[in-house]
């Protein structure tokens, strides 16, 4: 182009043919330079919202080639999770190799090498080589980590004309979805107090993990922040180093786009809520000490219960829609009192299990108000919510995004968590004693209850006498009843007989302490091998396949069998003296197996001495009343919320029935479980 270039003869001076050479030089160089930009990147890496490390990464870009470069590195309560990434594409970004190694979690080592020739993929991962078609399209990833992946995978879908699934390797493929513009502050460079506004390109994306991921791409398709999950299913975040004012904001956003993405997917699950609805048929089983009703009737009018009793007792109104549950079981809505509603998934979840209300116990700020506000204002897929909001302290350990480490900053985060609408404070493992008492003090000045962890250093007992009213985790009490033994390899035993059992016992019941025990989630912890775990929990064989490596497998030796047996049963054995005593016990799962373990804890209940009744109480009635609001939710009578389950069979004959959902009924909305399943990748 630059041999057209002409010079007047009367401009043809020395200096002018130079300036010419020197302008057709820089314009031939130019191109050369464009075939090989080098930039870097930095991005900060939170779980809960909370700092934890950083991710360095070099990516060099020419027409014919891509090369990524990527340091991936953070610390979670006091573990290191390094991973290495070297990324290198040809034209179009279609892979040539992939080489990741180190770790995606505390517990999660990967050692992963892709290499495509034509129109086959090598692939080697944790020692397994394979070789596998490559198409024509496709992206090579190792997950959720690093960060600067997520950006050339969204080049890899923009450069290939958006295509309405993108193949990937080793496995799957990924569906991506815009989610609007998002506008954001961005500070200006040399101006610390002065900021400009900057409009954000954001997209959905399912396929890449369980569940559905947001990000934002800038007007350079350079990613500037990354909404995730972990390789333990925690909250993940990554967010260029500029952008790190804007967390909060970006959090808030990836809730609001993964329920209207989610709300999309499960909408054939749901029934319109109709004026009035008369379910009629089913054996009613309430929580209050009545007795069966066979042939009932229940009359909803929106989200409220109208009436209910037998058919005998009941008109029905003539512009009532009818649901005919004949030979149906109707409870009220079930409670899973231990959630951690990380991900948006866990609605469809919590319906398809018949769990119609959830306390989360812990989650980040930005997140956990934005989904409680959106279902609680009857939008979206999913049970009502209350929340305790997280408090911890400072240590190698200490978890969230929320410290506090003096009296004055408890009592400030009590403040903001009440304004925010939660019910509760859960207290963390490294708060000090002055502070628990402070945030105690608090909370109860202000008429919410305080629930938690007994931290480090302190007993149950001081945990209460300083205004605990709950506990989490039968963990923190069992050991008050063990009997003592010279040495961790001998057999653990209860005795609930001596006197100082029997004082820390009334101790509990004089102080109307509330547990919520999540045996389940130990009875995982404790399996050993010769007991696998569809044994006793046969959902695991149902759950996503991409949970199945993480959840479907013990972790105890046969050397520790025998230890890990009298654990769990030790744990067994003290919540059933709880229960005995009067100790009032709340069903939760702390997620353990998504959707199932709320039902595999009522089982253990009956097990560790329960009748049918009181398990189904503990998922019912009893936490209505540990937080409040009984008069408003947990049994079936006039004017309470409409939550019910149906079941195919009694769960007053075998508490396993409750397992048996037919449908689910939310705030006066009918749910079909099959389809709610398989919105998150389940089997119904």
């Amino acid at each position: 182009m630059f041999s057209t270039m002409r010079i007047p003869r009367r401009l043809a001076t020395p200096a002018t043919i130079y300036i010419a050479i020197a302008i057709a030089a820089f314009a031939l160089a130019a191109p050369l330079a464009a075939q090989a930009q080098t930039t870097q990147s930095t991005y900060v890496l939170h779980k809960f919202a909370r700092p934890i490390g950083k991710e360095t990464d070099t990516l060099t870009v020419s027409p014919a080639s891509t090369t990524l470069t990527s340091d991936f590195l953070f610390a979670d309560r006091g573990t290191k999770v390094p991973l290495t990434t070297k990324y290198t594409a040809g034209p179009r970004l279609r892979p040539v190799s992939l080489s990741a190694t180190g770790r995606v979690s505390r517990e999660s080592a990967l050692d992963l090498t892709i290499q495509v020739n034509g129109d086959q993929a090598t692939i080697s991962e944790n020692g397994k080589t394979s070789t596998i078609p490559a198409p024509p399209v496709v992206f090579a990833t190792a997950g959720y980590a690093p960060a600067a992946m997520q950006e050339l995978m969204m080049r890899t879908w923009l450069d290939n004309k958006k295509p309405a699934s993108l193949p990937l390797l080793p496995r799957g493929a990924v569906n991506i979805e815009p989610a609007g513009k998002l506008e954001v502050d961005l500070p200006v460079a040399g101006k610390p107090s002065t900021v400009k506004k900057e409009k954000l390109d954001g997209y959905t994306i399912s396929g890449l993990i369980w569940g559905v991921e947001s990000l934002w791409l800038n007007h350079d398709r350079q990613l500037v922040a990354l909404i995730s999950t972990d390789a333990e299913f925690d909250h993940f975040e990554a967010v260029r180093e500029d952008y790190e004012s804007d967390l909060g904001a970006f959090i808030s956003a990836a809730v609001k786009a993964d329920l209207a993405a989610l709300d999309k997917l499960a909408a054939s699950a749901r029934e319109p809520v109709t004026p009035k609805l008369a379910i009629v048929g089913a054996t009613l089983i309430n929580v209050t000490g009545e007795a069966q009703i066979p042939d009932s009737v229940v009359i909803t009018a929106g989200d409220k219960i109208l009436a209910a009793g037998p058919r005998s007792q009941i008109q029905i109104p003539a512009d009532a829609k009818t649901l005919d549950a004949t030979g149906k079981f109707l409870i009220p809505g079930l409670w899973d009192m231990h959630a951690h509603y990380e991900q948006v998934e866990w609605g469809p979840i919590y319906l398809a299990a018949g769990v119609t209300t959830v306390r989360d116990v812990g989650n980040e700020f930005a997140f956990i108000t934005t989904v409680h506000d959106v279902l609680n204002s009857g939008n979206g897929i999913g049970p009502e919510i209350f929340f305790a909001g997280i408090i911890d302290g400072e240590g190698p350990h200490a978890l969230g995004a929320v410290n506090a480490t003096t009296p004055e900053q408890a009592r400030v985060w009590v403040d903001k968590y009440k304004q925010a609408g939660a019910v509760q404070i859960k207290i963390y493992s490294s708060v000090k004693p002055d502070v628990v008492a402070a945030i105690c003090t608090e909370a109860h000045r202000l008429g919410m209850t305080v629930t938690g962890h007994i931290p480090d250093g302190m007993t149950p007992m001081q945990g209460v006498e300083a205004g605990m009213d709950q506990i989490n985790h039968i963990q923190y009490l069992f050991p008050l009843f063990l009997k003592p033994h010279p040495n961790k390899t001998d057999p653990i035993v209860t005795d609930f007989t001596t006197a100082e059992a029997q004082k820390d016992i009334q101790f509990l019941v004089d102080h109307h302490t509330v547990v919520d025990p999540t045996v389940a989630l130990f009875e995982l912890f404790t399996a050993p091998p010769d007991r696998p775990i569809p044994s006793f929990e046969p959902g695991v064989l149902k759950i996503a396949p991409v949970l199945q490596p993480a959840l479907n497998q013990t972790s105890v030796t046969a050397e520790h069998a025998p230890r890990a047996r009298a654990t769990f049963a030790a744990m067994i054995a003290t919540i059933g003296a709880l229960h005995k005593a009067g100790v009032p016990i709340v069903a939760g799962t702390d997620q353990a197996i998504p959707g199932y373990s709320l039902h595999r804890e009522l089982e253990l209940y009956v097990q560790a001495g329960f009748t049918p009744m009181e398990a189904l109480q503990s998922a019912t009635i009893v936490p209505a009343r540990a937080l409040k609001v009984d008069a408003n939710v947990g049994s079936i009578a006039p004017g309470k919320r409409a939550d019910f389950v149906l079941l195919d069979a009694d769960p007053t004959a075998d508490i396993a029935n409750t397992r048996k959902v037919w449908k689910t009924i939310s705030a006066g909305a009918v749910y079909d479980p099959a389809p709610l399943w398989k919105t998150v990748d389940f089997q119904p």
